[in-house]
């Protein structure tokens, strides 16, 4: 059993509002001790000196399975055996920018992320701790229904219309092995036939996917930006809500009434970089003006204002795997909820840690700098409880480890070797 005494470090414990001096001894893969100011060294030492120890982030709105799409009928065409090997480069690239544990919003193919799990759980891949993601359910006309009458396009969307569809469809996925079952409950901007403030889905057959889920022991993550469909979510028991962009003060009311139960993602890289970055892409100010992403922005910012003065649980994640939102930039959310949403940067570091932990269902061994949990752990350079934006630069990122193990090494600088490489 490896021990290892990180020493000279300040200590942001996932919970405080400060960081501390401190040293903190692993055992194995579980934190041995957390001790204020200096203490003996065990086993091999990891000098922390001008850094700053904190937990390993948690990505909670993540698709693994994304690769850098320009729309989403581009996800239909990959062979799955080519998207094995992409989403497997992906999950050593989130590794690689510090995020330990995903939430798989979804996955682009059924088996996709369950395979990846598995994978990283038998230890063939490199990846952070996950979840394994449902593709997105969708109904008819819904977002990721890419058919036309003269062309069948498959996309990231399995097709339910009606109860008993949505039943199958939801056990289907559940036979699968997946985790987490997604549902797109309203439209988006990016969809012709069903804007953002469309909700195709119906209560019913909301009603009925969650019982599915639920039965079987799964959460239940839905696509919602219009008011109309994140009441129904609230209404319908889903887990962990996505957008809320659109969320009005019934809206509002009601997903602070369910706090205790529910989590919220506002996903605002995609929002972020398609208004202000979204060149690159294609999307020009012209294109963002007639797809009403600068009223989407501004409705997004003033809602998770709100959220945040009620104390909702919000988990990072920013909807990377687009052109638009490479992935990599995964970490750039944390700032985003300093800047645009008014979060203290140690609440924002609690989104990316504990909170996301609490999602991950792991808030009893994961998430903190404490005796007793298991050592997912970075070193970073710098005082990151004051400047969060120093998370989204690989080499601020000094030592990257997970379960105890060191993935990145600030003795060397060097990443531990893999069986899939990311071009980083």
């Amino acid at each position: 059993m490896t021990t290892f005494t990180i020493t000279g470090a300040q200590i942001w414990d996932g919970t405080a509002d400060a960081a501390f001096a401190g040293t903190v001894v692993v055992q194995g893969n579980t934190i041995a001790s957390v001790t204020t100011g200096d203490a003996a060294v065990q086993g091999q030492e990891i000098d922390g000196t001008g850094m700053t120890l904190i937990p390993g982030m948690v990505e909670g709105h993540c698709h693994p399975s994304f690769t850098g799409i320009h729309e989403p009928a581009e996800l239909g065409v990959v062979s799955p055996e080519r998207h094995m090997l992409e989403t497997a480069r992906n999950l050593r690239l989130l590794l690689s920018h510090g995020f330990t544990s995903i939430f798989e919003a979804a996955s682009a193919k059924p088996m996709l992320g369950v395979t990846a799990r598995d994978a990283i759980n038998e230890g063939m891949l490199d990846g952070p701790r996950m979840m394994a993601g449902s593709p997105e359910v969708t109904t008819t006309a819904g977002l990721g229904d890419e058919r036309m009458r003269h062309i069948h396009q498959e996309s990231f969307g399995l097709i339910a219309d009606g109860p008993d569809e949505m039943r199958r469809v939801a056990r289907e996925c559940v036979r699968d092995g997946v985790d987490i079952l997604k549902i797109n409950i309203s439209g988006d901007e990016f969809v012709s036939h069903a804007r953002a403030e469309i909700t195709p889905t119906e209560p019913e057959e909301l009603a009925a996917f969650v019982k599915v889920a639920h039965t079987f022991g799964k959460k239940v993550a839905a696509h919602a930006r219009s008011s109309t469909s994140v009441k129904m979510a609230v209404r319908g028991g889903v887990d962990c809500i996505y957008h809320c962009d659109f969320a009005d003060e019934e809206a509002l009311d009601m997903l602070e009434e369910a706090k205790d139960r529910i989590w919220v993602g506002p996903a605002f890289g995609l929002v972020h970089n398609s208004t202000r970055e979204g060149d690159v892409a294609g999307i020009t100010q012209e294109v963002a003006q007639e797809l009403n992403l600068f009223r989407k922005f501004e409705a997004t910012c003033a809602t998770y204002h709100e959220i945040r003065k009620r104390g909702i649980r919000v988990v990072v994640g920013g909807d990377y795997g687009f052109a638009v939102t490479p992935m990599g930039q995964n970490a750039r959310d944390i700032e985003h909820f300093v800047r645009f949403f008014g979060y203290a940067p140690t609440e924002a570091l609690r989104c990316a840690t504990m909170v996301g932990q609490s999602l991950m269902g792991r808030s009893d061994d994961l998430g903190q700098v404490k005796e007793g949990f298991l050592a997912d752990l970075l070193l970073v350079r710098g005082d990151v409880t004051q400047d969060v934006s120093l998370l989204q630069h690989q080499d601020n990122l000094a030592m990257i480890m997970k379960d105890g193990k060191v993935f990145k090494d600030p003795r060397s600088g060097v990443q531990a070797p893999g069986l899939i490489r990311a071009a980083e």
